[in-house]
């Protein structure tokens, strides 16, 4: 019997607290699935609480599954999003990579590409010091950083979000601005261009 051929994946790991963040993810999610050959693995991480006995349920009421640290070694690489909070990623996201230690002593992630998003209430709410500070727990893995060149023609002319560091968005202060289609494109793209990366890397 012949084996089963399958595609590799990338995680495509995101917080999302109004949605934004997650439509972002999705479309991470299709840029990845242009390149041949591989998939995305979407997955989610719960919100967390200053009160201890406040839980989430094991298993979210919608979207995407709780990431779990094996979709960090499984996969052949990573996009991380999350909404800004005052110019760095969500509580939620910080903590989940705080308890990546045991794959830090072996080594786990080392040299694989990963890639950042995020979305902001306003244009100058802090969106290139989140993709920035969202940078340093991969670099600390080994992690080679992917963002978006110039070439891609919606990022010398994009008046809401983009930038080299990332594909981000301004959702304004009601969360009620929807993605434009120039934030699209460059979410798509830098899916592809992370996924396009990460197969001459695991070649």
């Amino acid at each position: 019997m012949a084996s089963m051929i399958t595609d590799k994946e990338i995680l495509v790991l995101y917080y999302s607290q109004h949605g934004a963040v997650q439509q972002m993810a999705q479309l991470l999610a299709r840029g990845i699935e242009q390149v041949p050959g591989i998939r995305a693995r979407l997955r989610t991480v719960p919100k967390v609480s200053a009160t201890c006995e406040a839980t989430e349920p094991a298993i979210p009421e919608a979207g995407a599954p709780y990431a779990e640290l094996r979709d960090l070694e499984e996969c052949i690489g990573i996009a991380l999003g999350s909404p800004t909070r005052f110019g760095n990623m969500a509580a939620a996201m910080k903590y989940f990579w705080d308890g990546t230690g045991s794959l830090w002593i072996k080594h786990a992630l080392v040299g694989k590409p990963a890639a950042l998003f995020t979305s902001t209430g306003t244009m100058h709410g802090g969106q290139e010091t989140t993709l920035l500070t969202m940078m340093m727990p991969l670099l600390h893995h080994g992690m080679l950083i992917v963002g978006l060149p110039y070439s891609e023609t919606e990022l010398n002319t994009t008046k809401q979000g983009g930038t080299p560091y990332g594909a981000s968005h301004v959702a304004g202060l009601a969360n009620d601005q929807p993605i434009s289609d120039a934030e699209k494109k460059l979410c798509i793209a830098l899916g592809k261009r992370l996924a396009q990366t990460a197969l001459k890397l695991s070649a």
